[in-house]
């Protein structure tokens, strides 16, 4: 019995050991740490806010609109716009047409265009009589305006100035040499004097930055009046300058909206970048690219007014997937 009682108490002291241990699994006793992977950076842009929703209804197509521009002015991605309109990748729309501006109703299929834009149907018409000569077909409506894509488009060939016609291999009579005497050997024409190239657009150098696959630098050299607001009705930033300052690209891009249709924003330069990234450039006092127009980063697209506004200023925005983000998240520190 004397043997048994240091290991009773040897026990004992043991469960009381194990139930102190097991204190130390209480969950909630214990920290979570929290490592941030490699090539985390504190001033790396942040992920936008959520998408809001549409702002459904109907919008009808005007003279100089294009499905960005209609996307810009109500804040939605224009794959959205399109697909809800089953426009197809041309993104040709005609002035008159509807446009859904939200999803179409579930097992409603959106339309391809308003029904009096629609093609027209050509009903059966009976033979002219005898003697008479039938009436030329009527030829469907052409579209108003074409958007385009970076993909297909290239750049407006430079207008040259007094370079002669040929007209069936021969030069324009107002530039043809008199004819020589018969029994003189003919001379030669000249050359032509070849025009000088066209001028090739000013690209200024500056910092830059890499972000969303995008790199970006400063669109013009002024100084910083106005920060972002999301809730802003023309949610972006102001830089301030004088008249005819030049205003350059913000990235590489192609021009999809050239024009001064949106209210608020005066003369109004878009620039798609990629899929997801577009630029704009308000209150312009000129406008110095066409749609359709590609452009690299710092190529100057337009001298800075004041259009739409009550001073001298740039008005740029960043949109994403039609959402309009920061642009200081994406531009480079000054």
């Amino acid at each position: 019995m004397r043997l048994l009682r240091p290991l009773g108490l040897t026990a004992v002291g043991g469960a009381v050991l194990l139930v102190a241990g097991c204190g130390d699994l209480d969950p909630t006793r214990h920290s979570v740490v929290v490592t941030r992977p490699s090539g985390y950076s504190a001033s790396a842009p942040r992920a936008s806010a959520p998408t809001p929703p549409p702002p459904g209804g109907v919008y009808r197509v005007n003279k100089g609109d294009t499905l960005y521009s209609i996307a810009f002015r109500n804040k939605v991605d224009f794959r959205d716009l399109a697909k809800w309109n089953n426009v197809d990748s041309s993104y040709t729309i005609w002035p008159g047409q509807e446009l859904r501006l939200s999803p179409p109703d579930q097992g409603k299929p959106a339309p391809a265009a308003s029904p009096s834009h629609a093609a027209p149907v050509v009903a059966a018409v009976p033979p002219p009589p005898q003697g008479h000569a039938a009436a030329p077909a009527a030829q469907p409506p052409q579209p108003g305006f074409q958007s385009v894509s970076d993909a297909d488009v290239a750049p407006a060939p430079a207008t040259t100035t007094n370079t002669p016609v040929v007209v069936a291999g021969k030069p324009a009579d107002s530039v043809v040499p008199p004819p020589a005497p018969p029994t003189a050997t003919p001379a030669a024409a000249p050359a032509p004097v070849e025009n000088p190239p066209a001028s090739t657009p000013i690209i200024a150098s500056g910092a830059t930055r890499n972000a969303g696959g995008i790199t970006w630098r400063w669109p013009a050299d002024g100084s910083l009046i106005k920060r972002f607001a999301s809730g802003d009705a023309i949610p972006g930033i102001e830089i301030a300058g004088k008249s005819g300052d030049p205003i350059r690209a913000a990235a590489d891009g192609v021009v999809v909206y050239s024009g001064n249709g949106l209210v608020g924003y005066g003369e109004l330069v878009i620039i798609k970048h990629s899929d997801s990234f577009l630029s704009a450039y308000g209150h312009n006092r000129k406008r110095l690219v066409k749609e359709g127009e590609k452009v690299k980063a710092g190529q100057t697209v337009a001298e800075m007014g004041s259009s739409g506004a009550t001073r001298d200023e740039l008005q740029f925005q960043i949109r994403r997937d039609g959402n309009p983000v920061d642009p200081l998240q994406f531009l480079p520190p000054k």
